[in-house]
């Protein structure tokens, strides 16, 4: 099984880490993983902008970028979607890239997606501990807004319950908006900053030692309202909880 990291703009400058620990665990579960340098963008924040022309360019782009490539996996679940949900629409009357376009979208999945449906891994089976030392962890999870389009609900929450030690919590208002939303944090600054701190809250409230977040964006936006309200409470990437409990890359 022939697999492609598509590492993200986020995850590529700020949790670099989430990447490395993608990878880690492919491999471990057999896959021969290579990682296309000439990536760039895929393109979303033109397209939330409704620069629509520009977004396109970098969607055929990133279909030549990936034009070999058995599977995509990506660890962010807004650029998943951005290339499933949106590259058929923006290309569908672009005569040499419509076809190209659904077939990219066909092979492209989200980190945890593609555990569940295509490697159908078994966590408990392979032994996965967390936190690593033996002890025992209460985790809650971020739902981020871009797993709808992917069809996508309590992967990440089945994966987590395969792995012992760890205890998932509930999040009260677990559906809600974090607030970042790209470009909308940017233009809506007060809006975001509410939804901000209601999220943190309900984190607050749940009594985890640990949030669990599958989107750079998210993690950005609540990893920094987390910071300013002083609240210590980490926040893992699903491929970081993994990588760990597998004993593949040092704890954090």
């Amino acid at each position: 099984m022939k697999v492609s990291l598509f590492v993200t703009c986020l995850t590529d400058t700020f949790y670099p880490r989430v990447g490395q620990a993608v990878v880690s665990v492919l491999e471990h579960l057999g896959a021969d993983v290579d990682f296309p340098p000439q990536q760039t963008c895929c393109g979303q924040p033109l397209f939330n902008g409704g620069c629509h022309r520009e977004a396109a360019d970098l969607a055929r782009k990133m279909i030549r970028d990936f034009e070999g490539s058995e599977y995509v996996v990506t660890p962010s679940g807004s650029c998943c979607a951005m290339v499933r949900e949106h590259y058929p629409k923006l290309l569908e009357n672009d005569r040499d890239y419509a076809q190209r376009a659904r077939e990219l979208a066909e092979r492209t999945y989200e980190f945890a997606e593609f555990l569940l449906k295509v490697a159908k891994v078994d966590l408990a089976a392979l032994g996965c501990r967390w936190p690593a030392d033996g002890g025992g962890a209460r985790l809650t999870y971020h739902y981020s807004c871009h797993l709808r389009g992917l069809g996508m609900r309590d992967e990440t929450v089945h994966l987590l319950n395969q792995i012992a030690g760890v205890q998932v919590v509930p999040l009260d208002k677990a559906e809600q908006c974090c607030g970042f939303g790209g470009a909308f944090s940017v233009k809506f600054p007060e809006v975001s900053e509410s939804l901000a701190r209601d999220k943190v809250a309900c984190i607050g409230e749940s009594g985890a030692d640990a949030l669990v977040c599958n989107d750079g964006g998210c993690t950005l936006q609540i990893a920094g309202r987390l910071h300013r309200d002083g609240v210590a409470l980490p926040t893992r990437h699903l491929a970081e909880i993994i990588a760990e409990g597998l004993g593949l890359v040092e704890a954090a």
